[in-house]
């Protein structure tokens, strides 16, 4: 795989990744406020939690009918979309807490869902922050097969009514995740991205095999033991469970960077980008219904990822108070800040940008291609900014 370099040759560039980071990290300063999480959180952690695991020994120790079993499976899965987003996300990218080893023990709910914490840090923290929006690199616009997000990607027939049909496939997400897990572990491993971090893939085959074998005889041995249900009714409701998690956590995710405004672009032949990062980053993502505290809530601030992807380890709980500031620099220096207002808009325009790469036509396409990344920014070198300190900036891709 091709290493990818943003290179920009305009300085105002530079100044707005230096100007952006220099007024988040006043308003911390400024206010005593540490960048990690807070009681929030953990009040969010315990809630998650609760919501997954509660259901599940209802299920195990109290004879329930099937209508009420089918609701605390729904819950269930609720519950570990929850988990996903507002206790795992964080922790992975080690905003949770500014200790380590808290980071590590809330990161470790991965395992909960049956899933593998290193396969996501790499899939997550490195490929989709690094490489965001970007065809070969980003694996969260990847999916390949019915559904296409991504503008250079291979169109299909099968594409044509995938606004229509998306939403069924990504409910197969964190199911696919169960057997997944392995074949990335050892594509990671072929691309020496294991030896780089110091991972034995021995060790961690081992280890994600052992808990996949546990995580499967509690979630459906376990039912089959204790239960009245039959066999056949448990793995329904271990389905319905996946479905729901995995159609909530792709559709949150993709409501960010799968609609109308937000960027997809191609490294050149040399594997160069001509736009700083942080431009990227803020070019190829979308914030919505940043006033819907609820929403906020339960989705552990997933719908702020303009600046979740420029400060990554920056806990959630933060967004809604440094949008405004990462909303305001961006204005400063002429640069789209793509922002749906409320939850149903976002969601619309998502299913028009499935139904746009879904009957593209060519002229569609040469006409992305070719627009100029200055032009839509509508950049004008501001005045008075002499006093804006440039200084590079590195944000760490994995923790």
């Amino acid at each position: 795989m091709k290493t990818i370099k943003f290179v920009s040759d305009e300085a105002w560039q530079k100044e707005f990744a230096a100007a952006v980071r220099n007024n988040v990290n006043t308003y911390f300063k400024e206010n005593g406020i540490s960048t990690k999480g807070n009681l929030t959180l953990v009040a969010q952690t315990v809630a998650m939690l609760s919501l997954y695991i509660v259901p599940f020994v209802i299920i195990v120790t109290t004879p329930v009918s099937t209508g009420i079993a089918l609701l605390l499976i729904i819950l269930m899965g609720l519950g570990a979309a929850g988990v996903g987003m507002c206790v795992m996300h964080d922790a992975v990218h080690g905003s949770y807490s500014g200790k380590d080893w808290v980071n590590k023990i809330m990161g470790g709910t991965m395992y909960l869902l049956g899933s593998d914490v290193f396969t996501w840090k790499v899939q997550h923290n490195m490929m989709h922050h690094a490489y965001t929006n970007i065809e070969g690199y980003d694996e969260d616009i990847a999916i390949r097969g019915p559904i296409r997000l991504s503008q250079y990607a291979p169109l299909k027939k099968i594409h044509q009514y995938q606004y229509f049909d998306a939403f069924f496939f990504y409910g197969l997400m964190t199911i696919m995740k169960l057997t997944k897990d392995f074949s990335q572990l050892a594509a990671y491993n072929k691309e020496g991205i294991t030896q780089k971090y110091h991972v034995n893939p021995r060790t961690e085959y081992a280890k994600m095999l052992m808990v996949k074998i546990v995580y499967l005889l509690l979630l459906i041995g376990l039912p089959i033991l204790l239960t009245q249900f039959p066999w056949w009714q448990v793995l329904l409701g271990f389905v319905i469970m996946h479905w729901v998690e995995g159609c909530v956590l792709s559709t949150i995710f993709q409501m960010a960077h799968v609609v109308e405004g937000a960027r997809q672009v191609q490294p050149d032949s040399d594997g160069i980008i001509k736009t700083d990062w942080a431009v990227h980053e803020l070019r190829a993502t979308s914030d919505f219904a940043r006033n819907n505290l609820f929403l906020n809530w339960v989705v552990g601030g997933l719908n702020f990822q303009i600046e979740h992807h420029l400060f990554p380890n920056i806990s959630h709980v933060h967004y809604r108070k440094i949008a405004p500031i990462v909303e305001r620099t961006a204005q400063e220096f002429g640069l789209p800040y793509n922002l749906k207002p409320s939850f149903l808009k976002a969601l619309g325009s998502h299913i028009r940008r499935l139904k746009e790469l879904g009957q593209e036509t060519q002229s569609v396409r040469k006409r992305s291609m070719s627009s100029s990344p200055e032009a839509e920014s509508g950049y004008r070198s501001p005045e008075n900014k002499a006093g804006t300190a440039v200084k590079s900036s590195v944000l760490k891709r994995m923790k």
